[in-house]
């Protein structure tokens, strides 16, 4: 019968399981002597978002899934369409618009030469394009497939197969790009001929 009590006290209690069957401990449990009680952080509500983030999210959900790659070809043909028409091969260097730290400092910034580069591979000069900036020139294939295979997956659900670009591999180019960028501002042979 339970709750009947024995004269000698209240009926024994059964152990608690032990090992896997033991139930997760209580994340708030009572401290131990001399040890300070666990504080639990309050949550706080998710904060809004703000009118401008509502309409994008709006929009983005709204829009057909073609629109996001358009809306890239778009930005890619504007800057081909800039670099066609401007004809950066014959502009002075002083011309606006201009790199900031070229005009201030007359050192070659990472990305100089780099629209007269893309000028010269629309004209399919690529020596003259890799004289102006050899990575830009040996990156554009990459970047090219990577666009057509993102774009193609998400306008038309292609399935092209991925380039694995590892971290390794990012952080050697970046490091690569880095010692170009510095070795094409140095005031010595044969580095003068990488100043553009």
């Amino acid at each position: 019968m339970s709750g009947v009590t024995s004269v000698d006290g209240p009926a024994p209690q059964p152990h608690p399981p032990t090992g896997a069957d033991a139930p997760p401990p209580a994340f708030a449990a009572a401290p131990a002597a001399g040890w300070p009680a666990v504080q639990v952080p309050p949550s706080y509500p998710a904060p809004e978002p703000d009118r401008l983030t509502r309409f994008v999210v709006r929009l983005y959900d709204r829009s057909p899934r073609w629109a996001v790659p358009l809306a890239a070809l778009g930005c890619v043909a504007a800057g081909i369409g800039y670099a066609l028409i401007s004809d950066p091969t014959r502009s002075a260097p002083d011309a606006a618009p201009t790199c900031l730290l070229k005009l201030t400092t007359g050192l070659d910034c990472p990305g100089c030469g780099g629209t007269r580069a893309l000028w010269y591979v629309l004209h399919g000069d690529l020596p003259a394009a890799a004289r102006h900036h050899f990575l830009f020139v040996f990156a554009l294939p990459f970047l090219a497939y990577l666009f057509v295979a993102w774009a193609g997956n998400q306008a038309f659900g292609w399935r092209l197969p991925e380039l694995r670009i590892s971290p390794k591999l990012i952080g050697g180019f970046l490091a690569a790009w880095l010692a170009f960028s510095v070795a094409r501002n140095l005031p010595w042979a044969p580095f003068t001929s990488l100043y553009v």
